[in-house]
């Protein structure tokens, strides 16, 4: 593995990089830097944990001249609000002694106040793509200037549906630029956005999807149900010796919470949670408070949790075994990071056993099955996910509703009358033997004759 101080970088970027600790380049980092460089679009495949930021930033941080800021001239799309951070924060590490000026703009904030710091001038923009295009519509924010384009993680930024938005910002940037894409998979989603936008571009792949890490060891336990499956998590994560940083996947953002609320209370004060739900403010905290050793635990869903840098993760569980063999890989992927050795627990119920196989046949290792432990308590109860539909006799592919519960009583005495309309219209009935209607001119001539 290369050095860093063979790249013959500038003075302040070597500096940095050198406060930070880091003196070898990673795989991705290697192949990377000679490759964006060159000036040429570029497509990396590579898992969470490779350190990719660094891979794609440290070249153009290092052929970006010297120029008072103004509008962007490098461009960085990520899917969620905690990368925006996360990214602008490691940016700033490694310009620390640059004049680069690093902006992060995302949803869910004042816009107001994100058009006027962009106003003020900025050379990196990290933005999520939904709140780049508002400003975009807005006039806020000129992208002549950018000629640098890197989408990381966009894999889930089009699984999170932002293909319209992608679109609308290459449109805006200028046509001579360098485009440089980032993802774990690859797919025909992907495959058609590199026709539409991309010149030639070289691919480097490193750990790609599916390669086994060496430095992980793997094991599972065959479990009935979700709730059985909170009482093993507690009953694991009870060893603080061995569990010190835990990660735990799970489907859906109200399985997060429901795990949350299964775990017993000592846990839970040890516990954070992250999902979409939750306020910006909340998430990161509680990702701070993870990374600085506040909380032990944190519960997240597969979204919420990609690409985040969560540091030192000893164990990651896997609640539910994902229907995407690849999506396993990206998991397992947050802990056994830099040589260091790391533990996957997966949980599977028999109906998530043929997701296992998938997983073991991409692979191609078994899975090691421990034994369920003794003292570990079956849950007999279910999710409405576990419950078995209730399908018409006749009609085996259309579900029976549910009986409906107490909130469909009868209603009360004073709320069984019917609407006659209105107490003047029904005595001008008795008097007159029709409604009298204020627009009917011919009334009184009718009643003359």
């Amino acid at each position: 593995m290369k050095e860093f101080s063979s790249l013959q970088l500038k003075i302040q970027l070597s500096d940095a990089i050198e406060e930070l600790g880091f003196e070898q380049l990673t795989p991705i980092q290697e192949k990377a830097y000679p490759a964006i460089s060159s000036g040429r679009d570029m497509m990396g495949i590579a898992q969470t944990g490779t350190g990719k930021t660094l891979g794609y930033m440290l070249p153009l941080l290092q052929g970006l001249a010297y120029s008072e800021p103004t509008d962007p001239r490098i461009l960085v799309l990520v899917p969620t609000r905690e990368l925006v951070v996360q990214v602008v924060d490691n940016v700033n590490a490694y310009a620390k002694y640059l004049n680069v000026k690093t902006l992060g703009i995302y949803g869910g904030t004042n816009i107001n106040t994100q058009k006027k710091a962009v106003a003020e001038g900025v050379d990196v923009l990290v933005a999520t793509p939904g709140r780049l295009y508002d400003l975009i519509v807005h006039q806020s924010v000129s992208m002549k200037k950018c000629k640098k384009v890197v989408i990381d993680e966009v894999d889930v930024m089009l699984d999170l549906g932002f293909r319209f938005q992608l679109n609308n910002i290459f449109d805006h940037l200028p046509r001579k630029r360098q485009n440089i894409m980032i993802s774990a998979t690859m797919t025909d989603q992907i495959e058609a956005f590199i026709k539409s936008y991309f010149k030639d571009p070289q691919q480097i792949s490193v750990a790609v999807s599916g390669e086994r890490l060496e430095n992980i060891e793997q094991v599972s336990y065959s479990v009935s149900n979700f709730y059985t499956k909170a009482n093993l998590i507690a009953h694991l994560v009870e060893d603080k010796e061995e569990f010190k940083k835990v990660l735990v996947f799970v489907d859906s953002k109200r399985n997060v919470d429901r795990l949350f609320e299964a775990l017993p209370s000592d846990l839970q004060k040890e516990t954070v949670v992250i999902h979409s739900n939750k306020t910006q403010n909340y998430r990161l905290r509680s990702i701070e408070s993870f990374n600085e050793g506040r909380s032990r635990i944190i519960i997240s869903t597969d979204v919420m949790a990609r690409g985040l840098d969560l540091e030192n993760i000893t164990h990651v569980i896997n609640v539910n075994t994902p229907s995407y063999p690849e999506n396993y890989i990206h998991r397992i992927g947050r802990t056994g990071r830099a040589d260091k050795k790391g533990k996957a627990i997966l949980l599977f119920t028999s109906k998530e056993e043929e997701y296992k196989t998938a997983i073991e046949s991409l692979m191609e290792f078994k899975i090691p099955i421990l034994d369920f432990p003794d003292a570990v308590e079956i849950n007999h109860d279910l999710i409405p996910e576990e419950k078995p539909a209730k399908r018409e006799s006749n009609n085996p592919h259309k579900k029976v509703e549910e009986e409906r519960g107490a909130a469909f009583h009868e209603k009360k005495a004073k709320n069984q009358k019917t609407n006659q309309g209105g107490s003047y219209r029904r005595e001008i009935a008795k008097k007159y033997k029709k409604p009298k209607t204020r627009g009917d001119k011919n009334f009184n001539r009718r009643k003359k004759k």
